[in-house]
């Protein structure tokens, strides 16, 4: 069995009063934080002892006891009566910093070393400790009682003493099968939320390499992300190669023009003023509409793309490895338009790794070359082409694809699915050297090399990419925003 993490996350609909003491709570968490982090480095041979032992010794040093009436460095200068679990919450904070901090400095270290045994000038600042400390509050279990699915008893430091006060919570409830962890209070702008991480027991369904080379029946789910109409094509395939259904997942026309829309209302607004405050953020409600939009659609592409896989029984979930995608050359909305459309991709592609990994589903990456310009029948080049236009040349972007070799013809986002399976599988099942992508005269039409700028995004030359795996994590639960998956039974070739 192996264990995937969540948060689940509750508005907590409070008093202004209240507002004001969970602000005085998190900044005494923030100060013992704080506290702690200075003793370790004062004795950081802690860091060589397990948190639990960590604990003991810093507790040894701090806190005054009959047996221990004169600390070290008592906490007491800091704060007076600090309850336990408050006190271990904010211990257990400052280890992972301190150790986050030190890994860093090691890090470095051996970076300014070997460039000093290779001769090399090095010019590297070296890490520093935290300047200020922003961490939320942990409610250990001692912190919070009596939880319902509308409220919760929370024990907090209300600038003058320590209080139980009972708030009111809105948000999606718990599950039942989860075990759940230690609650903390987030600041978001004006508003306090409970942040609660679950944990849930998903069956290990074990390597990638293990289910590709010794379960036939393994199923998986070849995704191709784009920036035009169809933002992601899934395409379900076996390890043999048999297809077993295909989704299109649309909407990418109305995002686009919504996001192109406000970015040009943030052009005229700055071409109207011509003065821009230095370290303020102009056209704070436009900026922050785009990323709100953004965000809702990653989280439903990436939601109906782990359910359509789950449906079909898949177990792995292919995508392509994109690297430093850069937009063409343009105005100002439509070159900011299509960054933020790769920026999306690669959100779509985190939101779908770590929900997929809930529902016992792994996440790889293949390399993106030319996965839109192979046939998924012979590896050939394919014409790609818009209806009604000449079967000729390489269009960026257009819907249709034909095979000059093999005769194959069909939709050029699902071609490039397949060819994304047909990658994942060859990893682990090599074959013969496939043929390699020969060069055919201008007089075809076809071009070998692809324009980096082009507006379709996924197979460029220049990006950056790798050859290994990528494993995430998700929910064993509908989604509300998804539709019914809708396949397609016919295979991709077609008779010219």
């Amino acid at each position: 069995m192996a264990k995937a993490t969540t948060t689940i996350k509750h508005i907590l609909t409070s008093t202004p009063h209240h507002g004001t003491w969970f602000a005085a709570n998190q900044a005494l968490f923030n100060r013992v934080v704080s506290f702690y982090f200075d003793v370790i480095q004062s004795h950081i041979i802690v860091l060589d002892h397990s948190n639990k032992e960590a604990l003991t010794i810093l507790e040894t040093l701090t806190h005054a006891t009959k047996r221990n009436p004169s600390p070290v460095m008592p906490l007491s200068k800091i704060a007076e009566d600090i309850p336990a679990y408050f006190r271990r919450a904010a211990i257990h904070a400052a280890l992972g910093s301190a150790h986050s901090f030190h890994t860093h400095l090691t890090s470095w270290k051996q970076r300014k070393e070997k460039a000093g045994i290779k001769g090399k000038p090095f010019h590297e600042r070296p890490p520093v400790p935290p300047r200020s400390w922003q961490k939320a509050a942990i409610l250990y279990q001692g912190m919070w009682k009596e939880r319902t699915k509308q409220s919760i008893v929370i024990k907090v430091w209300t600038g003058a003493c320590w209080s139980w006060i009972k708030v009111r919570m809105t948000g999606r409830q718990l599950p039942v099968d989860v075990e759940l962890g230690s609650p903390c209070l987030v600041c978001k702008g004006t508003r306090w939320w409970l942040h609660t991480p679950i944990e849930r027991h998903v069956h290990n369904p074990g390597t990638i390499e293990k289910q590709m080379t010794t379960h036939a029946h393994t199923s998986l789910c070849a995704v191709d992300l784009n920036i035009n109409e169809n933002l992601a094509v899934c395409t379900v395939q076996t390890v043999e190669g048999t297809i077993l259904a295909t989704k299109f997942i649309r909407g990418g026309k109305r995002i686009a023009g919504f996001r192109k829309r406000q970015l040009g209302r943030i052009a005229r607004n700055r071409s109207r003023t011509g003065i821009m405050a230095e370290g303020q953020q102009d056209n704070g409600d436009l900026w922050k509409k785009i990323r709100h939009v953004d965000e809702k659609c990653a989280h439903r592409i990436s939601a109906r793309i782990v359910q359509f896989a789950q449906q079909h029984q898949a177990t792995i979930l292919v995508f392509e490895h994109l690297g430093n995608l850069r937009p063409a050359k343009g105005t100002y909305s439509s070159r900011s338009n299509t960054k933020r459309a790769y920026w999306m991709k690669g959100r779509i592609f985190t939101y779908a790794k770590y929900k997929a990994y809930t529902m016992g589903m792994l996440t790889s990456r293949v390399s993106p070359r030319n996965t839109s310009r192979e046939c998924a029948c012979c590896h050939n080049l394919i014409v790609r082409y818009d209806a009604g236009k000449p079967v000729e040349g390489y269009m960026p972007g257009a819907p249709l694809a034909f095979c000059l070799e093999c005769g194959m013809k069909g939709n050029a986002d699902r071609n490039a699915s397949l060819v994304i399976g047909q990658r994942l599988i060859a990893r682990y099942h090599p074959k013969e050297k496939p043929q390699t992508l020969r060069r055919v005269s201008k007089d075809t039409g076809v071009v070998v090399s692809q324009d980096a700028g082009c507006e379709e995004g996924p197979s460029i030359l220049v990006a950056g990419h790798g050859e290994s795996n990528e494993h995430g994590t998700a929910h064993d639960v509908r989604f509300r925003m998804d539709e019914p998956a809708s396949d397609i039974p016919h295979q991709l070739r077609f008779l010219f």
